[in-house]
């Protein structure tokens, strides 16, 4: 089952804001969405229990506490788990994170505070395994920008010199904070009201849809360091109508009905040694003769 972490050290920096509509977005589509927060505040529960009364009968999305200082697997019995990370997260909690995440989401603000915090994080991140072995992917969303202003242009020129893709810029908009307050996302608005917000969210859509079809995130592939059944007791348990549900069709509809994104040539480092030896001339005991 794909895990998608929600992940930035920066308190404010709109994590939340991500996770829940991402749960939202595949769970309108089908999905069995579990939302995980590892919050203390747990941000993500209170928007659910709102959602609940908001939209009754609607697509039903799981809610999954958990402690940073305990996390393991994910239960299995759903589609796609969306994980909403606390500010501050770091070293051993942050690594646990990490060791079952397919994909990363950095929202980034365009203050210095917000973008030293993103990039202290993303050097941890980029020191995990499954980040380096690039079994986990990480996308930077600019947050709260408009793209016609200077923060914008910051806030890009921050993800060239971090080498990370900035997936796209979403404005600051009212259309969030209403949606919030009622347990509700973008997604689940009148596509009239908040077209031009939406078409924000499609590149971050096409981005998951190449990460988490990729062959390396195959639902058969064997996650590292599985945590024993025992352990995993201490954990609330998604509802039992989850419990037999294949994963991978109904995530599969819910990813292609993005349009996939265009593929980027990315040139390969150029080792300084190989550079070198291909100057050099062969050895003449070496050369074929004919």
């Amino acid at each position: 089952m794909p895990v998608v972490a929600v992940v930035n050290r920066k308190g404010g920096s709109g994590k939340s804001t991500l996770a829940t509509h991402l749960a939202a977005h595949f769970a309108n589509r089908g999905a069995a969405v579990m939302l995980a927060d590892v919050d203390r505040q747990q941000s993500t529960r209170t928007w659910l229990r709102q959602r609940k009364t908001s939209t009754p009968g609607g697509s039903e999305i799981i809610g999954w506490s958990v402690d940073p200082r305990t996390f393991v697997r994910p239960p299995s019995g759903a589609d796609l788990v969306v994980l909403d990370t606390p500010g501050g997260l770091s070293g051993f909690d942050l690594a646990r994170v990490v060791m079952y995440a397919d994909a990363i989401l950095m929202p980034v603000c365009n203050s210095i505070f917000d973008r030293e915090s993103a990039a202290d994080c993303l050097a941890e991140l980029r020191l995990l395994p499954r980040v380096a072995t690039g079994r986990c992917r990480i996308g930077a969303v600019g947050m709260r920008l408009d793209a016609r202003t200077e923060a914008a242009d910051t806030v890009q020129t921050w993800a060239a010199e971090q080498r990370v893709p900035l997936l796209t810029l979403l404005r600051e908009s009212a259309a969030y904070v209403r949606c919030i307050e009622k347990g509700l996302t973008l997604f689940d608005a009148p596509v009239v009201e908040v077209e031009g917000d939406l078409a924000q969210w499609k590149p971050i859509l096409q981005w998951l849809r190449a990460v988490l079809e990729s062959p390396a995130n195959d639902p058969a592939s064997p996650r590292p360091h599985e945590i024993s059944a025992a352990r995993a007791t201490s954990m609330e348990r998604p509802s039992a109508a989850l419990a037999h549900r294949s994963a991978a069709p109904v995530l599969a509809r819910a990813l292609r009905a993005v349009e996939p994104a265009p593929r980027v040539a990315v040139a390969s480092p150029v080792n300084p040694m190989s550079r070198l030896l291909g100057t050099l001339p062969i050895p003449r005991f070496l050369q074929r003769t004919p």
